[in-house]
């Protein structure tokens, strides 16, 4: 999975199942003998023992295997050194900048920098992970982050025998990998479970290779399902308390049934350790990647063709729904020829459906056209002008690029001032200073003033207002009056361009001339 500003702490345990069955029968509450007023303690007649996690250990822990990766030690600084951003270029991701770091950022990005081991002059292992048999003709998946780069990848089995493996195809949007290894016979292996019922409570064990020490069982809940790290546009982890460190990562998670629900890839970490967070890829995920990387080598994703952002109060306000409730997706910019523009979706749509499933927010769009098989007309559900319309797309193959525009002379006309802003038109030379896209027409914010109102809503020197209350943004004098008349009503809904992505911005304005952000 290409990684943003996050990089997650990657971990690499396998797993095996867990019976919890009572804990301890209730201790009588009769005074102890002296009759001093205190209850007793619990005898051992009173006690139910924990079933044993043996049986489910010896079931599963012989297809969890450990992954040992050479590099040379220049790959290995490559690798380590490599800028992994998010590509955004295929228009179903959200590609809209995070300002500022978290402390979640910040623990993720300390345990991702200090690698297990360190990289040593000549050829060395420096990536031991996990990983788990899915089939008895050798065929094992771990993370695409445990293989990327090798030179050499050896699968080692419980029983301590190796093998080479050869690379079948790698995903590094959703961070897996399939490997494939030849025995003289058929291997062990485990079945894949139902991500999709696992409840939040549910009992999970893990098996893998931390710190290289291999056959390791952990046992834990899940504790949170649907957990969006910002690792990239198909973010759906499911948090597990079950501990899990380096060497952890691509190892399985497994339910009590013994089947594999998650792997492995993540954990959230101020110290290098478990502290009981750890992220693991949902089983219907990776069952789709994994199945095209044997099919194909390579994951062809369903593409629509957007950009898209969360709504907040004040923008659902603007664009007249409840901002009580801001659910579903908002457009801020539709790639033209793409799917989305031949079904009729516009800027300012707000996406509440796709197929049979609700969009709750920007993260669930783009999961769902991704695993939307090729040539499917998809149903959309769009809010717009306060109405629901019903639309279809008909998904294509994510492209690697867009094909270049045309260049856009812009708008044109003097220089204008609204708001603490001065406007400027869009020309071709600071079109190129910009890199402002050829397909966005707008008016230049050339300076802001600290106390501008617009200031507060984000909008920054050098963004590019393209329009205002879902009006073109024409020309300087255009969008000047075009604001001064907005801030009059109290709300302003802009779509403007940073660099080359899109989003919407909103402000209220309330009639003493203050102002807030939502």
């Amino acid at each position: 999975m290409k990684i943003g500003k996050i990089r997650a702490v990657w971990t690499g345990t396998a797993c095996a199942i867990l019976l919890l069955g009572p804990i301890l029968a209730a201790a009588d509450a009769e005074p102890a003998a002296g009759g001093n007023g205190l209850t007793r303690g619990p005898q051992a007649a009173d006690m139910v023992a924990l079933p044993s996690l043996a049986p489910l250990a010896v079931h599963v822990l012989p297809a969890v295997v450990n992954i040992s990766v050479e590099l040379n030690q220049q790959a290995a600084l490559k690798d380590l050194g490599s800028d992994q951003s998010q590509d955004n270029s295929a228009g179903n991701n959200i590609p809209f900048p995070q300002f500022g770091p978290t402390p979640f950022d910040q623990f993720l990005h300390r345990f991702f920098e200090q690698p297990f081991p360190q990289p040593q002059p000549g050829r060395e292992t420096i990536a031991l992970g996990s990983g788990f048999i899915i089939d008895p003709r050798g065929y094992v998946v771990t993370n695409n982050h445990v293989v990327a780069n090798a030179e050499k990848v050896t699968v080692i089995l419980q029983d301590q025998s190796r093998y080479p493996a050869k690379v079948v195809g790698r995903d590094t949007r959703t961070d897996l990998a399939l490997l494939k290894i030849n025995a003289d016979k058929p291997l062990p292996y485990v079945g894949w479970g139902d991500s999709s019922k696992v409840q939040v409570g549910d009992w999970v064990v893990a098996v893998g290779n931390p710190f290289g020490l291999g056959g390791t069982v952990t046992a834990g809940i899940v504790s949170a399902i649907g957990r969006n790290i910002n690792e990239g546009p198909y973010d759906d982890f499911l948090q597990i308390d079950a501990p899990i460190n380096r060497g952890n990562s691509g190892g399985p998670t497994f339910d009590l049934a013994g089947r594999v629900i998650g792997i492995n890839t993540a954990i959230y970490s101020p110290s290098g350790g478990s502290v009981g967070i750890g992220f693991a890829i949902p089983s219907n995920l990776a069952k789709y990647v994994i199945g095209e990387l044997e099919a194909h080598g390579k994951v062809t994703w369903g593409w629509l063709g957007v950009s898209i952002q969360n709504l907040t109060p004040t923008i659902a306000k603007s664009l007249g729904l409840n901002p009580n409730h801001p659910e579903g997706a908002l457009v801020a910019s539709v790639i033209s020829g793409s799917p989305a523009d031949k079904a009729g979706i516009k800027p300012g749509d707000v996406v509440v459906a796709a197929g049979d499933h609700p969009i709750h927010d920007a993260h669930d769009l783009p999961r769902i056209v991704a695993e939307t098989p090729i040539g499917t007309r998809l149903a959309i559900t769009v809010e717009r002008d306060g109405k629901q319309r019903q639309l279809a797309a008909e998904i294509a193959p994510m492209p690697a690029k867009y094909a270049a525009a045309e260049p856009n002379q812009g708008g044109a006309g003097a220089p204008a001032s609204a708001l603490g802003m001065q406007l400027e038109p869009l020309t071709p030379e600071l079109r190129r200073q910009l890199k402002i896209g050829a397909n966005v027409n707008g008016v230049v914010v050339a300076q802001i003033a600290p106390d501008s109102p617009v200031a507060a809503m984000g909008v920054e020197a050098g963004d590019v207002i393209q329009s205002i209350d879902q009006k073109p943004a024409t020309t300087p004098q255009a969008a000047a009056a075009a604001l001064t008349a907005a801030a009059r009503r109290g709300n302003i809904l802009l779509l403007i361009d940073r660099g080359g992505t899109s989003m919407f911005v909103g402000l209220s304005i309330n009639n003493g001339g203050s102002h807030g952000t939502g």
